[in-house]
């Protein structure tokens, strides 16, 4: 643990008389009298309790504990500054642009939080959103055309020379239209949606085969009024008007699930859980836009956490 008794013109101090080795030189350098050199640098080793530099005729030279401290704080110091140059820079940024890959149900829960947030922080930054299939999504980020996807964990092999950071966890649902047949199942039986349309997740959508796990676990070979589909606004609206089955990741209908508009169906659904997160290229180094917009994904994973 850093000891907050340190403070940034102690390390400012140490390194400028460490680089000139002369106390009088450091203190031109500074803006600052010989004296109020030497008291800083007293202050230090009197906080880490050691001594830094031998004094001689000749000048000062620095000890092992003071070459240990070089060698961590020229980094850090180094690392601040940079780290300063890159919030001036995406304040000042003019017109950048930041391409976001992002999954349907990460789209309805967290990145309109996340888009307000980035946009409050007056970030000079043109925000692209696209949507699709974790594949799609994946294959555009490898190429250079995506900053950055935010979806589920994708299978190994479709990982490599990527990097991803977890976010949250989200299962998939079983979502009808209030009224339907059968919310009225004491005690339901997954088989029973066979004898209803099913709105099912296409080939190219990453919780197909969660679904397909559960289904046959569950007895499930056959769906004879399947249609499959990852047009949220077609599931809405069909699921809404007929007594079709809706199977989709919660997120995406989280809001007409609290709203009323739309009831999961009471099955276990826990093995169709799997890891959301921010997916980027791991030989790219991240600018301060992206930084910036990846904090607020998170704030915003957050804020949905609290909710539930």
């Amino acid at each position: 643990m850093i000891d907050h008794r340190v403070k940034y013109r102690h390390i400012q101090c140490f390194l400028e008389v460490a680089r000139r080795r002369s106390l009088v030189k450091a203190a031109n350098a500074l803006a600052v009298t010989q004296p109020a050199v030497s008291k800083t640098l007293r202050e230090l080793e009197d906080i880490l309790e050691v001594r830094l530099f031998e004094r001689s005729r000749k000048g000062v030279v620095l000890t092992q504990f003071g070459e240990v401290l070089l060698h961590y704080a020229g980094a850090s110091l180094a690392a601040l500054k940079q780290g300063l140059d890159s919030v001036a820079q995406a304040r000042m940024s003019g017109e950048s642009y930041l391409n976001v890959g992002v999954l349907p149900s990460v789209a309805a829960r967290i990145v309109p939080v996340a888009v307000e947030r980035f946009q409050a922080e007056s970030v000079e930054t043109t925000l692209t959103l696209i949507t699709g299939p974790n594949t799609f999504l994946l294959s555009r980020l490898r190429v250079g055309e995506l900053d950055l996807v935010v979806g589920r964990l994708a299978d190994p092999e479709q990982m490599a020379g990527l990097s991803f950071t977890h976010l949250y966890s989200e299962r998939v649902a079983f979502v009808v239209r209030r009224g339907h047949p059968l919310l009225k199942e004491p005690n339901l039986d997954l088989r029973r949606i066979a004898e209803f349309p099913v709105l099912y997740p296409t080939r190219e959508a990453i919780i197909r085969p969660y679904v397909e796990r559960l289904l046959i676990a569950q007895g499930v070979t056959r769906l004879p009024k399947r249609v499959e589909t990852i047009s949220n606004t077609f599931g809405r609206s069909y699921t809404l008007d007929t007594d079709a089955v809706w199977i989709i990741s919660s997120g995406v209908v989280s809001r007409d699930v609290a709203a009323g508009d739309l009831v999961e169906l009471p099955l276990e659904t826990s093995e169709t859980t799997g890891p959301v997160g921010l997916t980027t290229r791991a030989d790219a180094a991240p600018t301060p836009a992206l930084l910036m917009f990846q904090s607020c994904l998170r704030y915003a994973a957050g804020k949905a956490a609290l909710r539930l």
